[in-house]
């Protein structure tokens, strides 16, 4: 397919993909678990993984020396953090869920400059204050809306966040050279090992409980958010711009917001709604380069040292992303 249409598609793609995965997550933890329904998701990824792995002809293994990075991958960016996603959908909506994840940029860009050295641009600074008070209002008046319940939602979010931002850290000083189908597949599989065994240690999930409806969700996650979503946003980085590609960040909430306010009875408040303005506006800012105040981007669009870096590294965060 010619370019001209891929690229669109692919954008198209990527934002309603990662928009409807927090319903999907939604409805998945209805009646499973929610480290049961995270092992199960992987459990479907994994195999698809590793076939486009072998049909791409990347590495199952990471180099040698590097390969105690597939336990580390496996515990810190996919059993944990999306253990904590999945646990949180019980107790916020699917919307607010994904407002949260959207910043994902701001917290790769803050544990960069605290970690690797990277300095920003004072426009990026100027961003990210922006883009941190309105998550910070958000987040405060869902709170007093929602009650105590909340905050146990919007805490175990942050906290995936924030353990996904810092395996970005790591990533880019030891395993930067290593493929997005290598650095996925093998942890993916282990990380599903392990939540079978935790599941079952610490739920006791009963099959008969399940609903249809669940394990759909499920099969969803792990065909289309956990694959899908690899393989689509690559493409994008590598047929577009890493500005344009981050541009879903700003996105997808939009559509994750569309589905909660047809489904579910925790809407997001009005205030909220208008705070997303300067919340995507802070995070657009921190993505652009200082050239683009010049106006030389409105026809090719460039990225700063420090998100170029951040863009490659959500080729691997897209687990998709969600």
């Amino acid at each position: 397919m010619n370019t001209k249409y891929t690229v669109p598609l692919l954008f198209l793609s990527v934002c309603l993909i990662w928009g409807t995965t927090w319903f999907a997550m939604e409805v998945a933890v209805s009646s499973i678990p929610p480290i049961f329904a995270t092992s199960l998701r992987f459990l479907i990824a994994a195999p698809i993984l590793v076939t486009l792995t072998r049909w791409y002809r990347q590495p199952l293994m990471f180099p040698k020396g590097r390969r105690h990075w597939m336990v580390i991958v496996a515990v810190f960016y996919f059993a944990i953090p999306f253990t904590l996603m999945i646990f949180g959908e019980q107790y916020i909506s699917s919307g607010l869920a994904a407002i949260i994840f959207a910043n994902m940029p701001i917290a790769v860009m803050m544990t960069s400059t605290l970690f690797l050295s990277l300095n920003l641009g004072k426009h990026q600074i100027a961003g990210l204050l922006v883009a941190v008070v309105s998550l910070s209002v958000i987040l405060k008046n869902e709170m007093n809306i929602g009650g105590a319940s909340y905050l146990i939602g919007m805490s175990a979010l942050s906290a995936a966040v924030m353990i996904h931002a810092l395996m970005y850290v790591f990533v880019q000083k030891y395993c930067k050279d290593i493929s997005v189908l290598t650095y996925n597949t093998v942890p993916c599989f282990m990380a599903s090992i392990l939540l079978v065994i935790v599941s079952l240690l610490l739920e006791g999930a009963q099959p008969s409980t399940f609903s249809s409806e669940s394990l759909l969700a499920v099969l969803y996650l792990g065909v289309f958010a956990s694959v899908g979503g690899i393989v689509a946003y690559f493409k994008l980085n590598e047929l577009s711009t890493p500005f344009t590609a981050s541009l879903c960040f700003l996105l997808f909430p939009i559509v994750a917001l569309m589905i909660a306010a047809w489904n579910t009875a925790q809407p997001i408040s009005p205030l909220s709604i208008g705070l997303l303005l300067p919340l995507f506006a802070g995070i657009l800012v921190t993505k652009t380069d200082k050239s683009f105040w010049a106006l030389d981007l409105i026809f090719k669009p460039k990225m700063c040292s420090v998100c170029r870096a951040d863009a490659k590294a959500l080729d691997l965060e897209v687990n998709s992303n969600l």
